[in-house]
C-alpha cells in the first residue's frame, strides 16, 4: 500500500504528526504487509515561523515532497495547488491520498486526487459551521462530499454527514487527532522559558489568538477587538501572539490604536511556547477552530469571539463559549470568568490520544494486505 499524506499549514501539522507515528508502527509490524507513505508538503505555509519550526517540535519528518506554493489568493493558491499535485501523482500513483483539516491544500488535494480515480480519506470530517462565508467551510464541505473515508472527531460530525447522504459505511468515528498531539507533548511544556521570556513570570494571564479574516483584515473590526483587549489588560495581563497578516494591519492603524501596558503583543509562536502558555492561562480568547478543542482538553475556560463553531462539542461538554462578535460582550465575558464564574466541562468521547491508531488501523483493515 503506497498513501500519500498532505499538509499544507500549520493547523494539517499537530493532526498530522501522530498518523505519521502510527504508521510507522504499523509498518514495524510484519503481519500489516507492505506499508509505504509520502509525506507532501503543499507550502500552504512556508516561513520558518508558521512551518518550520512545527515539523521540529512536533518531530515530525522532513516532507519528502514540498510543492513550494506559497501565497495568493484563494483561487491562486487552490490552482496551483492543483496542477503541481495532479503531475506529483500522476508520475507517482499512489493507493489513496489522505487529507486532514479544513485549509485550501485539504481541498486541492482531494479534487485532483478524486479526479486521479484515487480514494481520498479525510481526517476531521463531517465539522460544520453551516456559515458558508468562511471558506473552511467551502473546503469542508466539498472534501466530504468527495472522500471514500471519513474519519470523525465527535458523534455529531457522524450525523451531519448522514443528513449530507454521506453512506454510513464511510464514516468512522475514531477521535481527534489534535489531541494525540497535545497530550504527547503535554509534558515537554515543562520545557519551555515562554513566560520568563516575554516577562510575566508568575503573573496571571489572559491568552488571545485572532486570525480570522472577518475579525484582522478589517481596520474598524481589529481596531475595537484590540480597544476591548485593552479594557481587558485593565485587569489581567493580556498576551497576544500575532499573525504576520494580523500585525500589517495594527501596523497600519498606526496612531489610530493606543496600546497599553497590560497588553503585550508578540510573533506567532512554536507549538510548545504557546502550548505551555494555553496550558496555564486563566482564561483563553480565540476565533480559532483547534484552540477550542484543546482548551476543553486542557480545562481550561475559552470565549470564542465568533457567532458559530464547526466544534460544537466543545460548547454542549467542553469549557468553550460562544460570545459573538461584539466586542463589549467580549469585554464583560472575560471579567465573568475572572471573576471565578468559570464554565466547568468535560473532554469528549474518544479524546484520549488514540485517535491516530483508530486511523491507521482502518486504513490497514482496508487497504494493509
Amino acid at each position: 500500500m503506497k498513501a500519500i499524506i498532505v499538509v499544507g499549514a500549520r493547523p494539517n501539522f499537530m493532526k498530522a504528526a501522530p498518523i505519521l507515528r502510527a504508521f510507522d508502527e504499523a509498518r514495524n509490524d510484519r503481519s500489516s504487509g507492505d506499508i509505504e507513505y509520502v509525506l507532501l508538503h503543499t507550502g500552504q505555509h512556508y516561513d520558518d515561523n508558521m512551518s518550520k519550526v512545527f515539523f521540529s517540535e512536533l518531530e515530525m519528518p522532513p516532507p519528502d515532497i514540498d510543492l513550494g506554493v506559497g501565497s495568493g489568493t484563494q483561487a491562486e493558491q487552490t490552482a496551483l495547488i492543483m496542477v503541481r499535485f495532479e503531475k506529483y501523482c500522476s508520475e507517482n500513483p499512489p493507493d489513496l491520498v489522505v487529507v486532514v483539516g479544513d485549509v485550501n491544500s485539504t481541498l486541492a488535494c482531494s479534487i485532483t486526487a478524486v479526479k486521479l480515480g484515487v480514494p481520498v480519506a479525510h481526517v476531521e470530517a463531517g465539522l460544520r459551521s453551516y456559515d458558508r462565508s468562511m471558506p473552511e467551510e467551502i473546503n469542508r464541505v466539498v472534501t466530504d462530499a468527495l472522500s471514500e473515508h471519513l474519519f470523525t472527531t465527535s458523534r455529531d460530525a457522524d450525523e451531519n454527514l448522514k443528513k449530507e447522504g454521506i453512506p454510513s459505511e464511510k464514516i468512522h468515528f475514531v477521535g481527534n487527532v489534535m489531541i494525540d498531539t497535545l497530550y504527547r507533548l503535554l509534558p515537554k511544556t515543562s520545557m519551555s522559558n515562554i513566560r520568563a521570556r516575554i516577562g510575566i513570570e508568575n503573573t496571571p494571564y489572559v491568552l488571545v489568538t485572532f486570525h480570522r479574516p472577518s475579525n484582522v483584515d478589517d481596520r474598524e473590526n481589529i481596531k475595537s477587538i484590540l480597544d476591548a483587549l485593552v479594557k481587558i489588560s485593565e485587569k489581567i495581563k493580556v498576551i497576544f501572539p500575532v499573525h504576520p497578516r494580523t500585525m500589517s494591519v495594527i501596523t497600519r492603524l498606526g496612531a489610530g490604536f493606543k496600546g497599553a501596558d497590560g497588553l503585550k503583543l508578540t510573533g506567532p509562536l512554536g507549538y510548545l511556547d504557546f502550548l505551555s502558555l494555553m496550558r496555564d492561562a486563566s482564561l483563553v480568547v480565540t476565533d480559532s477552530g483547534g484552540i477550542q478543542e484543546e482548551t476543553t482538553v486542557l480545562g481550561v475556560p475559552c470565549l470564542t469571539f465568533r457567532e458559530n463553531t464547526e466544534r460544537p462539542v466543545t460548547v454542549t461538554e467542553g469549557t468553550n463559549i460562544l460570545v459573538g462578535t461584539d466586542p463589549r460582550k467580549l469585554v464583560d465575558e472575560a471579567f465573568f470568568v475572572l471573576q471565578g464564574k468559570k464554565k466547568n466541562g468535560r473532554i469528549p468521547e474518544l479524546w484520549d490520544g488514540k485517535a491516530s491508531c483508530r486511523i491507521v488501523r482502518k486504513i490497514l483493515e482496508i487497504y494493509g494486505k
